[in-house]
C-alpha cells in the first residue's frame, strides 16, 4: 500500500469514526479519557523504553539539545498527560448545548446547537505528550482525528496511541476515533491536507517553516499561527512595580513559547526611571538587550536593533526596547510588526487601558498582566489544541468549543409557514 492509499483509508476510517463519535454520550467520552489516563499510568516502562528508542535515534542524527528536551517523555511528563486527560474528562461537554433559544412570532423557537467539527488532522513537531492533549480534546469534543507526529518521536506516538486505543475500546468507543500516522514519510502530510473529502479541519503545531508550508498547500481549513511577536508596553501612567514584575516574567518566564514577550515598549517619559533597574535584571538572568537609538541612551549594555529584530520572534534569551512617544505609537508598532498573537499594557489610566484593548488587533489583549497567561489553561479551557491568530472562526486559545461549530435548530408543534 503505497502513501496514498494508506491515507486515504485511515481518512475513511476517521470519517466513519466521526459520525459515530457525533452522538456519543458524554459518560462514554469521559469513560474513554479515564480507561486511557490509567492504562498510561500502568504502561509507563513500556512507553519509556519507546522514548528511549527515540532518544537514542535522535542522539546519532545530531538533534538538537532543545529539540532533544521537547522530545523526552520523562515521568513528571507522563503524570502531566494523565492530569490533563482527568481535566479534560471533567470539563463541561459542549456537544448539544442549545443556546440563545426564543420564540419567534410564528410561533417556533430558534436556537443554535453546539456540534462537533468532524475529521480534525493534527500535524505536530517532537513532544509525544501532544499526542495525549490532541485526542483528549477530540474525544470530548465529538471529533475524530488523525495525528502526524514527527518522525522523531515516532515509536512514543505509536507506544501512547495504543494506550488511547485501548482506552476507546473499553469505553466502547471506535478505535478509529484517534489514528496515529504511522509513516515517518514526509508525502503523509501533503496527503493530509489535500483530502477535503475526509478531513475537516487542521491544526498545525510546529515552526514557522511547517505551519507556512501548511497554509500555502492545504485544500482543507487550517486552524493556524504563525508565530508569536508578543509586545509588553510599559505606560506613562504605569506602576513602577507592576511594571517591574510584568516585563521580567512575559520574557524570562519561558523563553520557547509562543506568548512569550519579544519587544518591550516603554513610554519616553518614563524610560530613563524603568529600564535601568530593568536592564540590572535582564542582566542577571542572562537576556540580551537590542535597543533603538533612545534606550541607548539610558542602557549600559545593548547593542543596536535593526528593522529585522522588531519582526523576529527569537524563542530565546533575546529582547528588543524600543522607546515611544506614547500610546498611538506603541499601537502602531505591534500592529505592523506583531504577528496578532498577545500584547499587553501596563498603566494605572483605565481609559488608556480600555483603549489599547480597543485598538491592538490581537487575539489576545491585556491589561497589568503577563503575556504568558495566554494559553487554554490559564484562561480556564482546560487544555488548547493550538493558539490562532485567525479571524474566522477560533480566535486565540482554542479549547473544547474551538472545536465545535454551531448549526440551527427549530423547535415547532406542527408549525407551517403561510
Amino acid at each position: 500500500m503505497n502513501v496514498t492509499e494508506y491515507m486515504s483509508a485511515l481518512g475513511q476510517s476517521a470519517r466513519k469514526a466521526a459520525a459515530e463519535m457525533a452522538a456519543v454520550s458524554t459518560s462514554q467520552k469521559n469513560q474513554a479519557l479515564l480507561a486511557t489516563a490509567e492504562i498510561l499510568d500502568q504502561r509507563r516502562e513500556e512507553l519509556a523504553a519507546a522514548n528511549a528508542q527515540d532518544l537514542e535515534n535522535g542522539l546519532n542524527n545530531g538533534l538538537e539539545p532543545a529539540m532533544l528536551d521537547r522530545l523526552e517523555l520523562t515521568p513528571a511528563r507522563i503524570d502531566t498527560m494523565i492530569e490533563g486527560l482527568k481535566q479534560v474528562a471533567a470539563l463541561p461537554d459542549p456537544i448539544g448545548v442549545i443556546n440563545d433559544l426564543k420564540y419567534m412570532p410564528s410561533g417556533i423557537q430558534v436556537g443554535k446547537m453546539r456540534v462537533p467539527l468532524g475529521v480534525i488532522g493534527i500535524i505536530y513537531e517532537s513532544r509525544p505528550n501532544v499526542t495525549v492533549e490532541a485526542a483528549s480534546l477530540c474525544i470530548k469534543s465529538g471529533n475524530a482525528t488523525i495525528l502526524r507526529g514527527g518522525s522523531e518521536a515516532i515509536h512514543s506516538n505509536k507506544a501512547v496511541a495504543q494506550c488511547i486505543a485501548e482506552g476507546l475500546k473499553q469505553a466502547g468507543l471506535s478505535e478509529s476515533a484517534v489514528q496515529v500516522v504511522e509513516t515517518t514519510d514526509r508525502a503523509a502530510v501533503g496527503e493530509l491536507i489535500t483530502m477535503p473529502e475526509y478531513v475537516d479541519v487542521i491544526v498545525p503545531r510546529g515552526g514557522k517553516g511547517l505551519i507556512e508550508r501548511i497554509s500555502r498547500d492545504a485544500k482543507v481549513t487550517v486552524i493556524k499561527h504563525l508565530d508569536g511577536i508578543c509586545h509588553v508596553y510599559l505606560d506613562a501612567d504605569a506602576d513602577a512595580e507592576k511594571a517591574q514584575r510584568i516585563a521580567i516574567n512575559a520574557k524570562t518566564q519561558r523563553y520557547g513559547t509562543c506568548n512569550t514577550m519579544e519587544t518591550l515598549l516603554v513610554n519616553v517619559s518614563r524610560a530613563e526611571e524603568l529600564l535601568p533597574a530593568l536592564e540590572q535584571e535582564y542582566a542577571h538572568i542572562g537576556v540580551e538587550l537590542r535597543a533603538c537609538a533612545k534606550a541607548q541612551k539610558i542602557l549600559n549594555s545593548c547593542v543596536a536593533a535593526t528593522e529585522e529584530d522588531w519582526e523576529t520572534e527569537y524563542l530565546a534569551p533575546i529582547l528588543s526596547i524600543k522607546i515611544v512617544e506614547d500610546m498611538d505609537e506603541a499601537i502602531a508598532h505591534i500592529n505592523k510588526y506583531g504577528s496578532h498573537h498577545t500584547d499587553s499594557i501596563v498603566t494605572e489610566n483605565y481609559t488608556r487601558g480600555r483603549e489599547f484593548i480597543t485598538r491592538v488587533d490581537s487575539s489576545s489583549v491585556m491589561i497589568n498582566a503577563s503575556t504568558r497567561f495566554a494559553d487554554g489553561f490559564e484562561y480556564g479551557l482546560g487544555a488548547e489544541i493550538g493558539i490562532s491568530t485567525d479571524k474566522i472562526h477560533a480566535r486565540g486559545p482554542v479549547g473544547l468549543e474551538g472545536l465545535t461549530s454551531e448549526k440551527y435548530v427549530v423547535l415547532g408543534d406542527g408549525h407551517i409557514r403561510t
